[in-house]
Parts: structure tokens; sequence; C-alpha cells
């Protein structure tokens, strides 16, 4: 059975001094996943375990990330994180420091439901 993508966020993180990748790229999944919310596993009979989470975040540097940990932070489904080269490094010519922002997309997917809905008949 083929799985149908149901939410799509994006989000952006950053981190001013340190120049942390990991940190921006944690600020950036949490900010993409603090804007949604998924009822439906509170009002119907689908368990958050069949939901399939990928996240795509984008560094300068993505061999800097722990994409393990990035997922394991995720609250629900079964989560896997992959990084891409994106976000961007801003140098700061005054204070040497560079700024990193990271982009995260999160893509929830499920089984395919359609069996299981029928429009009542009128």
């Amino acid at each position: 059975m083929k799985d149908q993508r149901f939410i799509l966020e994006m989000g952006m993180g950053n981190d001013l001094h340190g120049m942390d990748y990991q940190k921006a790229a944690t600020r950036a999944i949490e900010s993409a996943f603090r804007r949604s919310t998924i009822p439906m596993f509170e009002t119907t009979p689908l368990e958050h375990t069949h939901m399939r989470v990928q996240v795509t975040v984008g560094v300068q540097d993505p061999g800097a990330l722990d994409t393990q940990a990035l997922a394991a932070m995720l609250p629900r489904g079964r989560a896997t994180v992959t990084a891409v080269r994106g976000g961007q490094n801003l140098h700061n010519p005054e204070t040497g420091e560079t700024i990193v922002v990271a982009t995260a997309a999160i893509e929830a997917f499920l089984p395919d439901q359609s069996a299981q809905w029928h429009a009542p008949e009128v």
C-alpha cells in the first residue's frame, strides 16, 4: 500500500554565536513542528506509529549534523532525517563570527486510508 503525504511544514533556525549546525538544525525542525498539530490521532483509531515522518534539513555543512539525534527529537511517528546542502552561512566582519542558518521541511505520511472512509449517502 502506498503512503500518502498529509502534512508538509517548513521551518528555519539559526545559531548566532558558535557556528553550531546541530543547534541551528534543531531549531529549524522545532520551528516546523511547533506550528502544526495532528488532532486525528486523538479523534480516530489511527495510531501515530503508522505515520512515517521524513525531515529534510539544509545546512552549508550537512556532514556536521547528527541526523539520528535530530530524528529522535520528533514526538510522533517513525522519523528519518536527511541532511542536504542548503541554508546559509553569514559572516559578520565586525566580530569574525559566522551565523548559521538552517532550513527544515517535515513531511508526514500515512498508508492510504481511502478504503476506511465512506461518504454518507444522501
